[in-house]
């Protein structure tokens, strides 16, 4: 409850992050009495998650856990924004949490492309929990703990406050210990699998290996990305990933230049077929720095009404994608 000038009590909004941390954090009582083991503590972590989840998207604005896909739910947005719709036999709806999670990989530049995947997974556990005669949370595979209190680190912060809030000091130095175990585990494997195609690379006739670097330049030239050297054989590749930053545009004569930073979630090359998913392993073989994406349009078309605008994938786009700037 807050007091307004008067001394009046007023109610915390159900969709406030100040509500939904509260309830994340009751929850993470009851996944604590628990061991890490027991299927109980599994199944109350998935509440865990998408309690925070929704506080840390509903501090940035309640209205965007509000279900709008039509403008009959335009009923859900005015009750976000502390309204009382006048509708009868009105319950305010939201969006799945599916849908949090993929915004937050929008709004929250370190809640990457990984932590989305495994949070949406993690849930679906959850549903396969309920909704069937699975056991889903018997022998979860290795690793998933780290994960989860690597989401929870990232949702607590963008919230303002610790991990420690969430579930006290003795676990959050647990859980810094296992998330760090699992980034030294996750740079072993990309670096075992770097060391396996660099082989495979020189083992390679010369003739097969100028060819494949030849077609590698190509393929990165006309591919959207950023250019790279493959860390196993140094021939042209791409990385791709996820805006974190909002896009920045200068006019130069005619044109229009955005530029817009990322944070890499994806790499391959395709001469020696090495392909390495995810930041934490991207970081560990040092491709994971953010890089800088460049677009260039006519002024006339960018301006113009958006139905008689050329998309990047007309027949006449216009222009590329600058994938060379470092």
């Amino acid at each position: 409850m807050t007091t307004d000038p008067a001394g009046a009590a007023k109610a915390v909004h159900p969709w406030s992050a100040e509500a939904l941390l509260v309830k994340a954090q009751r929850y993470a009582e009851e996944m604590l009495a628990n061991t890490h083991e027991d299927w109980r503590f599994g199944l109350a972590s998935t509440f865990v998650l998408e309690f925070l989840a929704r506080a840390a998207l509903g501090r940035v604005s309640p209205t965007l856990l509000a279900d709008s896909k039509n403008s009959q739910d335009w009923a859900n947005l005015y009750f976000a924004l502390g309204h009382t719709p006048k509708q009868e036999r009105f319950l305010p709806k939201s969006i799945a949490v599916s849908e949090v999670f993929v915004r937050l990989g929008k709004v929250l530049p370190d809640f990457t492309e990984e932590l989305v995947k495994f949070a949406i997974e993690h849930i679906g556990h959850r549903n396969e929990e309920l909704h069937s005669g699975t056991a889903a949370f018997d022998g979860l595979r290795a690793g998933w703990l780290a994960r989860f209190y690597e989401v929870c680190t990232v949702l607590m912060a963008s919230l303002g406050e610790p991990l420690e809030a969430l579930v006290g000091e003795k676990e959050s130095r647990f859980a810094a210990t296992v998330i760090q175990a699992a980034r030294d585990t996750s740079a072993k494997a990309v670096l075992k699998a770097i060391a396996e195609h660099k082989g495979d690379w020189a083992a390679s006739s010369e003739a097969d290996r100028t060819k494949a670097v030849a077609q590698a330049s190509i393929w990165a030239t006309r591919q959207a990305g950023h250019r790279v050297a493959c860390p196993a054989c140094g021939s042209d590749a791409l990385l791709t990933g996820t805006p974190f930053s909002e896009p920045v545009r200068r006019l130069d004569g005619d044109l229009i230049v955005e530029t817009q930073e990322y944070l890499p979630s994806k790499f391959e090359c395709v001469a020696c077929r090495l392909k390495i998913s995810g930041l934490s392993q991207l970081t560990a073989c040092d491709l994971g720095s953010a890089y800088k994406r460049t677009l260039t349009y006519d002024a006339a078309d960018y301006y113009a009404p958006q139905d008689l605008r050329f998309s990047l994938d007309d027949e006449l786009p216009g222009f590329d994608d600058d994938n060379n700037e470092y």
